[in-house]
């Protein structure tokens, strides 16, 4: 009997997929989220980008399929973030001779597993594990956790937005507007960072994928590079550029807005774990657009 649960547990245990909602990215099979909010730079200049001050860290509970938060403790054991079950060790251990441990004693240790109770269709059982499951034990943060620490100290930034034109200049409707950002670990990558509690490190990695222009005309460019640096002679841009059909006078300021967003993607590992997400940051700048005028005349 014990034998048979202990296989429903371990069938059971197959993580779920993360359901959230738009604008939320969630590291699969952790409770780690990361939730973009804009902050406008100043024109040209990235905005959104990270604070120098490190987020306070503490442990949350939440099972991924439902977005219900439980405690990470109760009489059912200690909440596993990996598959939404609860784990409790057998304080009296079954023998060598149990099938359970599958030729494996003395090494790992014999867990309860509880999953009916968080997870619609979840059995309850026995497994056999090789370490303590993540956040065992404790209510101190996890990996996933701490690796949003990481990703804060790269303060990664939206793009430093980069134009044909410059400050008061405007460009012409119908001639190819350059775009680009200046390349750095903050702005495009690579960049890493460590964040580290007693007994515990984590490393993120984070490299920039794409930017998508928002030229404020109701059209948008997505560009899967940093873009080129405009150069003296040249006219089209070979990786990013955007046409304007109309001038922007009749715009607020009369100038177009642009918001530049980039879709970040995070790697991260440490204490026996490891995930990925994409995170995104903004900048903001504006841009004017006039018409050539002609002028003909008659001699």
């Amino acid at each position: 009997m014990l034998t048979a649960l202990a296989v429903a547990a371990g069938l059971a245990l197959m993580a779920p997929s993360t359901v959230v909602p738009s604008g939320v990215s969630c590291s699969p099979n952790t409770t780690f989220c990361v939730i973009d909010v804009e902050q406008p730079g100043t024109p040209g200049d990235p905005g959104g980008g990270g604070s120098s001050l490190d987020p306070v860290i503490e442990r949350r509970c939440v099972v991924s399929q439902t977005g219900q938060a439980v405690t990470c403790e109760g009489p059912l054991g200690w909440f596993n973030d990996a598959d939404d079950c609860y784990w409790r060790l057998l304080e009296h251990q079954p023998p060598e001779t149990d099938p359970i441990w599958g030729g494996r004693y003395p090494e790992g240790a014999i867990y309860a597993v509880s999953c009916a109770a968080t997870r619609p269709g979840g059995s309850d059982g026995w497994v056999w594990s090789a370490t303590e499951p993540p956040g065992y034990g404790g209510v101190g943060v996890t990996p996933a956790q701490l690796a949003q620490q990481a990703i804060s100290r790269m303060e990664l930034s939206g793009p430093a937005i980069r134009m044909t034109i410059d400050g008061d200049e405007s460009g012409v409707v119908g001639v190819p507007l350059w775009l680009w950002t200046e390349v750095g670990p903050t702005t495009w990558g690579p960049n890493s960072a460590t964040a580290s509690v007693p007994g515990l490190s984590v490393t993120a990695t984070a490299q920039a994928r794409r930017i998508v222009w928002s030229m404020g005309d109701g059209r948008s460019e997505t560009c899967a590079g940093p873009g080129t640096p405009y150069y003296a002679g040249g006219i089209t841009s070979p990786t990013c550029q955007h046409i304007y059909e109309k001038a922007s006078a009749g715009q607020p300021d009369g100038a177009y807005p642009v918001t530049a967003t980039t879709t970040w993607d995070v790697t991260w590992s440490g204490g026996g774990a490891s995930g990925s997400l994409s995170v995104t940051r903004q900048s903001t700048a504006s841009v004017r657009i006039g018409e050539v005028q002609v002028l003909i005349t008659q001699e």
